[in-house]
């Protein structure tokens, strides 16, 4: 009996390895929008795609982003500037899709957009804080994609949404609020747009190196500093030392530099005839946070705090 189930568990894996290299066709005449291209991973997926041939448009929030993104791609890529906190930006930025991709429409998405700060527990946030990161995180997400969707649909294409590993196991309050947020999104938008033709995948990396962890240290001590003096004893000084030496020890220090990992997934998704629903992408990602947030609530509490710093005032 165990014979037969690793046969067919060998014929599943074989026959899902066979279908995910599987690519499109005349993948050089396909136009892929994608946002936040400054730096990190937007920037290394368009010049990526750009390399494969692809016609690249890329949005970038500064306009020194756009010119260095220019400087070292080929003469397909396009650039232009979006905030996608900004409907008007974001209008603008579907006209000039449009007008890119005249009758082609538009086959990929990649919403890539995100920032992490500020942050710290959520009795040192105020709501502001929290709206900061959903209007970029979350609304941009979606008004970009609502924007999108005409052009999606016309070319029968893909949706790819930047989530986290946050978005499955909730660490920091406000940015895992907004991945949360970016999951459900997701969801939805795969069962409604199934009927259209339009895949809808989800990118959910672990640590990485890139600008949402820069500062982060320091942006950790300035939330930090502006609690109210009621919730700084609660804490401790101690509370904040220890927190910020395991930011610095756990998370800056072994952050993935290899940002390949996770734009060759956001490449898989646009470019393979059967891409998937959800990629992990890093080490720890797969082998930690994914598994852990399948477990029973009580355990994943238990790991996430087992080792955390304590504050001065826990019981």
């Amino acid at each position: 009996m165990w014979i037969y189930l690793a046969a067919l568990l060998g014929l599943y894996f074989l026959r899902r390895w066979y279908r995910e290299r599987q690519n499109v066709e005349k993948l050089t005449d396909k136009y892929v929008f994608i946002t936040g291209c400054d730096t990190g991973f937007g920037h290394q997926l368009a010049r990526q795609l750009d390399a494969q041939g692809l016609q690249v448009l890329a949005a970038c929030l500064t306009q020194k982003g756009a010119e260095e993104l220019e400087r070292i791609s080929s003469e397909r890529l396009k650039t232009t500037i979006l905030d996608v906190t900004s409907t008007e930006s974001v209008k603008e930025a579907m006209n000039w899709v449009k007008g890119c991709v005249g009758h082609k429409g538009l086959w990929g998405l990649v919403n890539n957009a995100g920032i992490g700060n500020p942050s710290g527990p959520n009795e040192w946030l105020t709501k502001d804080d929290f709206a900061r990161l959903i209007n970029v995180n979350l609304l941009g997400t979606i008004d970009v994609t609502l924007q999108m969707l005409p052009l999606l649909r016309k070319a029968r294409g893909r949706v790819v949404n930047m989530s986290s590993i946050n978005g499955r196991l909730a660490n920091t309050g406000n940015y895992s609020v907004t991945k949360f947020g970016v999951e459900a999104f997701s969801d939805s938008l795969r069962r409604e747009l199934c009927p259209f033709g339009i895949k809808v995948s989800i990118i959910e990396p672990g640590v990485f190196t890139t600008n949402i962890l820069n500062n982060v240290e320091e942006n950790f001590r300035k939330t930090w500093d502006r609690a109210p003096s009621d919730i700084k004893e609660a804490y401790g000084q101690q509370y904040l030392e220890s927190c910020c030496t395991l930011i610095s020890q756990a998370y800056i220090k072994k952050a993935n530099t290899n940002l390949y990992l996770v734009t060759d997934c956001m490449e898989h998704a646009l470019m393979s005839r059967y891409p998937r629903t959800r990629y992990s992408a890093g080490l720890d990602a797969k082998l930690f946070y994914i598994p852990l947030s399948y477990m029973p609530t009580f355990v994943g509490d238990y790991v996430m705090t087992c080792f955390a710093p304590k504050p001065a005032q826990a019981v």
